[in-house]
């Protein structure tokens, strides 16, 4: 069973998400109202996924941010799923540019679909990337001059805003309804046209569109 550690200084929050996570099927070790004991408790409990708030105490800025880094570089290998109230594109890339695997960024409003949520922990725990798909329509929304975007059919930025969110081929196929075949070949075209380096690796390719799609 996914051993869980979340952190929120939201109480009433905390314990519905508390209660979805393990009605979904995964273990909550424990909980957090600050940094400080979100620390702590990974240290105690070596968790497979913390999911920590952006903003908590005292500052309510960018300290869960922060922690989420400090824990990925002294635990490399545990996944971590950022939540946030609101659309916060900087902060979504940032968090994966240096190794997207097992890190993911959600709103809020995302997680109150408990469905979504499991989802959502789940590729972590397995290694894989996530990422809002409300983030992925800003950063696809934004005025560019002359963007190779221009370039991609209604269906290629549609796949593309899906390998973003950091789903697989199948997973784009099944979200889709198309056929795997249909789905390689539309991602081909997307790399071609964006003339980004293809590769096998979800979380990679993930890197490699947020990387294209950043605010500036």
């Amino acid at each position: 069973m996914t051993r869980i550690v979340l952190a929120d200084d939201a109480v009433l929050l905390r314990e519905a998400l508390a209660a979805g996570l393990r009605a979904g099927g995964f273990e909550v070790v424990g909980q957090a109202a600050d940094v400080d004991g979100l620390l702590r408790l990974v240290e105690a409990e070596s968790p497979d996924v913390v999911v920590v708030d952006v903003r908590m105490p005292p500052t309510h800025t960018t300290e869960g941010l922060e922690a989420a880094r400090a824990i990925r570089a002294r635990h490399p290998g545990m996944a971590i799923l950022v939540l946030s109230q609101y659309v916060e594109t900087r902060y979504a890339v940032d968090l994966i540019r240096d190794d997207p695997a097992g890190i993911g960024y959600l709103l809020k409003d995302r997680v109150t679909r408990l469905d979504d949520l499991a989802d959502a922990v789940r590729r972590v725990a397995a290694g894989g990337s996530v990422i809002d798909p409300e983030v992925v329509a800003r950063l696809l929304g934004r005025p560019r001059r002359h963007s190779p975007l221009d370039e991609l059919t209604s269906r290629e930025r549609e796949i593309l805003a899906l390998m973003a969110e950091g789903r697989s081929n199948q997973g784009i196929a099944d979200r889709l309804v198309l056929e795997l075949k249909t789905v390689e070949g539309h991602v081909r075209q997307v790399f071609s046209k964006l003339d980004l380096e293809p590769s096998s690796e979800d979380h990679r390719r993930v890197l490699a569109v947020l990387t294209f799609l950043k605010p500036e």
